[in-house]
């Protein structure tokens, strides 16, 4: 089924009547119902705060879109309540290999969770309207967040106290005046166009094929397959992965003057298919899309009251999976930050924090994929031959394996120069340093992460000094503590996001208070 817009449908939702008033107000709006936006609602929803949540669909699309899902975005599904449905659901894997050419075994093989004994697997493959269905149902749990489905940003006037919107609807035009207004509305952002915004970057000039293809007797391993160069696309790449439900996602690198409209039609993408799986493989078609690569962010994401976030902020290439996981770690820094802002106990200023961390989040993963990109489609004859030098010893050579790039998978992003970090006081041989997540491990009868919540804590390892009021203290074991590096009487304090703040050999009252207050964005701080 497909609406007007041609776009197929997951599920119809139908249109939020218009309200009565003709100017409305709320204390946050987010503008946006895909998986940024809605997790962005939940997070907001759950610490209490009135949200409304303005969508120009009426429905959830079909299309699978994003479907990797990095340990970090499930431990973040995790914490927003979400994440037993996705795990439930999901095919879960640690394992990608890369072939070459017509080589049956891999010429290099890697495992995305390479510290074992965590709650999480490295990745989850899922259809992306799977997420938007299991964060919607956290959402309608909530009274205090309203979705407004099939409504219409139309003009975004930000002013010295938020931003006023001009909404249309079936039952015609309202205003809405948003104290805060995160932008997660996608690539073609309405609102960036609205504010005369746009990406800095680069464009690359190829095209590749994606064909989700129904195969519920299919047999393979729950792995990421990747080929350089296969006999059934010779001289470009291929991809293969597994969903839920029997159906499978094939990326063919096409190339860059194609006919695009002509590259989707089932007779010009069938023998794709049929090349790689063979005649007697029997399919049904799901999804054929073709899509090209953007490697591009803003200048920055905080324009006053108006905060950026997901695709509407940056855009990477798919391979490495950092569109979609990038997003959710813009939400996840985001959310304690407004809490703090819209209860009074920050400052607005915490929010410029967010532009600098989201900001070096974003640029890290446009460099990792910038070189994915480089490396999967050499634009010289001089870097088609270091590829496949390099493809050619990682047969036999340790020490070429990791020049291999199909795509480097998407992990935590650290920010060593956090205006909200403590310095390290003392020496460190290991563990995990201020401005780096949390490292997950075994924690009495489940896991340390479910010990997190959303709110500062101090983890401990038998230390029982004075703590601020309000600040929890959670006493480790020794696997919890060796994986943070804590020695006895050690500590670290830790965000509501669940990175590292400060850390100490010996902490004092003081200095744990002085670190809690700089976290919070205490100590003043100018970008």
């Amino acid at each position: 089924m497909a609406n007007i817009q041609g776009i197929p449908v997951y599920k119809e939702i139908g249109q939020t009547p218009a309200p009565a008033i003709a100017r409305d107000h709320a204390p946050v709006v987010v503008v946006g119902a895909g998986p940024v936006g809605l997790a962005m609602a939940l997070d907001l929803g759950r610490r209490g705060h009135q949200v409304t949540v303005i969508t120009r669909l009426d429905f959830i699309a079909h299309c699978s879109k994003a479907i990797c899902f990095s340990k970090r975005s499930l431990d973040i599904l995790d914490r927003l309540g979400v994440c037993d449905a996705v795990m439930q659901k999901g095919v879960t894997w640690n394992l990608g290999k890369v072939f070459w050419g017509d080589g049956a075994e891999p010429v290099y093989q890697f495992d995305m969770l390479p510290v074992k004994d965590q709650k999480h697997p490295g990745f989850i493959n899922i259809q992306q309207y799977y997420i938007e269905e299991y964060l919607l149902d956290g959402l309608r749990a909530l009274p205090n967040v309203d979705l407004r489905w099939g409504h219409v940003i139309e003009e975004v006037t930000p002013r010295q106290d938020g931003v006023l919107l001009d909404i249309s609807t079936d039952q015609g035009r309202y205003q809405l005046m948003a104290d805060w207004l995160i932008a997660c509305d996608g690539a073609r952002s309405t609102v960036r166009e609205r504010m005369g915004l746009d990406f800095e970057g680069r464009v690359f000039e190829d095209n590749f094929l994606i064909a989700d293809i129904r195969m519920p007797d299919h047999q393979m391993p729950p792995e990421r397959w990747f080929w350089f160069d296969p006999p059934f696309n010779p001289g470009r790449s291929a991809l293969m992965h597994r969903q839920p439900d029997g159906v499978w996602r094939l990326d063919f690198q096409l190339g860059w003057n194609i006919d695009r409209e002509a590259a989707t039609r089932p007779e010009n993408v069938e023998p794709f298919i049929r090349a790689m799986l063979g005649d007697e493989v029997a399919f049904e078609r799901e999804w054929y899309s073709v899509y090209t690569f953007q490697c591009r962010r803003m200048a920055r994401f905080v324009h006053g009251r108006v905060i950026f976030a997901g695709d509407s902020a940056h855009l990477v290439s798919p391979f490495g999976a950092r569109g979609c996981n990038g997003g959710f770690a813009d939400i996840d820094n985001l959310g304690w930050k407004l809490d703090l802002v819209l209860r009074g106990h920050a400052d607005e200023t915490l929010i410029e924090t967010y532009n600098h961390e989201a900001v070096a989040t974003a640029d890290e993963n446009i460099l990792n994929s910038t070189r994915s990109t480089d490396f999967l489609t050499p634009k010289s004859a001089a870097s088609q031959a270091l590829r496949d030098a390099v493809l050619e010893l990682a047969r036999d050579h340790d020490f070429a394996r990791p020049f291999v790039n199909s795509g480097r998978l998407s992990t935590p992003v650290g920010f060593p120069e956090s205006p909200l970090s403590t310095p390290d006081e003392d020496a460190w041989s290991g563990g995990v340093p201020p401005g780096a997540p949390v490292l997950d491990s075994p924690h009495e009868d489940g896991w340390l992460m479910e010990q997190l919540g959303d709110d500062f804590v101090l983890l401990s390892r038998d230390w029982a000094g004075e703590v601020p009021p309000g600040l929890r203290v959670v006493q480790l074991g020794q696997v919890a503590a060796d994986r943070l590096g804590l020695g006895e009487g050690g500590a670290c304090l830790i965000r509501p996001d669940h990175y590292v703040a400060a850390r100490w050999k010996n902490p004092d009252a003081a200095r744990i208070e002085a670190a809690l207050a700089r976290a919070k964005g205490g100590q003043i701080w100018h970008s």
